[in-house]
């Protein structure tokens, strides 16, 4: 019964060294998504500049106006 109470999850030094672990992982955890995040966005930022630097070197022809159907007048009976 002794051994129990002197267990580490039972002390306060044992709860302040648990609560410690958990913190730096939760920490570990947010420093690995951040970085993910980052490597992300410096994908799509270097893909974007390489699309921007292909339209500039090759700039799309104009497109066709668009044509105008007549407006149909419409004749109301009453």
């Amino acid at each position: 019964m002794a051994d129990r109470k002197q267990s580490a999850s039972r002390t306060s030094e044992g709860q302040a060294s648990a609560w410690e672990r958990r913190t730096q992982m939760v920490k570990q955890e947010q420093a690995a998504a951040s970085a993910a995040t980052d490597a992300k966005t410096a994908r799509l930022r270097a893909l974007r500049l390489e699309k921007q630097l292909q339209d500039a070197a090759n700039p799309a022809p104009e497109p066709a106006p668009r044509l105008r159907r007549a407006a149909v007048k419409r004749i109301v009976v009453a």
